[in-house]
């Protein structure tokens, strides 16, 4: 597979990830199970799809030790990226950016993924009650001490709210500033897909500028733009797609247009292409610092998605696709 690089240290790393968190959280807990989920991180391993992506409060921290299981075998194969700074409750999630936490959460992820070093560690969300530089700094120092290779930011995300005429990653542009003085960035994690593109204007770019990796999470618009769901077939109730404004059948009917868009280019590339590697060609198309991060917990899917890093859209596929309508329906 194709090899891109992370921020300044250039970490080398496929050009199509892994993201584990469906493994174990957010997505039909029914289709969880461990020894699939392994094979699938196998599978991506053998194909090139180094970069795993995981967190401390995916389960929370099953997806870590389900993850550790795999590097155990395959630890010199693999990119282990996982994050710090939430915490999760009963019913809620925190943020917790305070240096001791910091410093203690990353010994405990270092024992449940099984390994020495944290290739690419990432503050998920800035503490409220922390200015964001003092657990940026206890991140330096774990880099510092060893523990940690890299560095890197999730974009805020939040939608509601914004300011009149603001862009929707400001907050994070800000962020980023502010940390760049305490510590190098390697790599921001966002979403960017088909139907979500809003990291284009301003992130992306701003990343590009700095020789900062992006990581562009959902780009498959958790599962719609894969063509494989069918509105008005319902989620499971723990799965988060059940209370989406976008998952609704009324709003995955009206964004069927897309799907098909995506489904005319893929047939010019041969029977065998599919919406899923479309859309992810889309992605790596914007930059050769852009890693895409698809989901899945399913072997099959890592195939699938490990295809697309050999696809290569044309002009006229790249401009079909870029005026595909815009999604309908909110993505808060």
């Amino acid at each position: 597979m194709e090899r891109r690089t992370i921020g300044a240290a250039a970490l080398a790393v496929g050009a199509v990830g892994l993201g584990c968190m469906p493994m174990s959280w957010a997505y039909s807990a029914s289709r969880q199970r461990g020894e699939e989920s392994l094979r699938a991180v196998r599978r991506a391993l053998d194909l090139g799809s180094t970069l795993l992506d995981t967190a401390d409060m995916y389960g929370p921290f099953t997806n870590e030790l389900l993850l550790g299981r795999a590097l155990k075998e395959r630890r010199a194969d693999a990119f282990v990226s996982t994050k710090v700074g939430l915490l999760v409750g009963e019913q809620h999630i925190v943020a917790n950016g305070r240096p001791g936490y910091v410093r203690r959460a990353c010994d405990a992820s270092l024992r449940r993924l099984q390994t020495d070093v944290i290739d690419l560690y990432q503050l998920h969300r800035a503490d409220p009650e922390v200015p964001v530089e003092e657990t940026w700094g206890a991140m330096a120092e774990l880099v510092r001490a060893g523990k940690v290779r890299a560095l890197g930011l999730c974009a805020v995300g939040a939608r509601r709210g914004r300011r009149s005429g603001a862009r929707l990653h400001d907050g994070t542009i800000r962020q980023l500033e502010r940390v760049q003085q305490v510590f190098p960035v390697s790599a921001v994690q966002a979403e960017l897909s088909v139907w979500s593109p809003e990291a284009l204007d301003g992130l992306l770019p701003w990343c590009e500028a700095r020789g900062i990796g992006f990581l562009a999470a959902m780009p498959l618009g958790s599962g719609f733009l894969t063509g494989t769901l069918t509105p008005g077939g319902g989620f499971e109730r723990d799965d988060v797609r059940a209370r989406h404004p976008r998952f609704t059948a009324e709003m995955m009917a009206a964004n069927q247009p897309i799907v098909a868009g995506l489904r005319r280019v893929a047939a010019r590339h041969g029977a065998n292409v599919t919406p899923a590697q479309v859309a992810l060609a889309w992605v790596l198309a914007q930059g050769r610092h852009v890693v895409a991060l698809p989901g899945t917990k399913r072997e099959r899917w890592v195939t699938d998605n490990a295809g697309a890093a050999g696809l290569r859209l044309t002009a006229r596929d790249l401009a079909e696709v870029g005026h595909l309508p815009a999604a309908q329906g909110s993505w808060d």
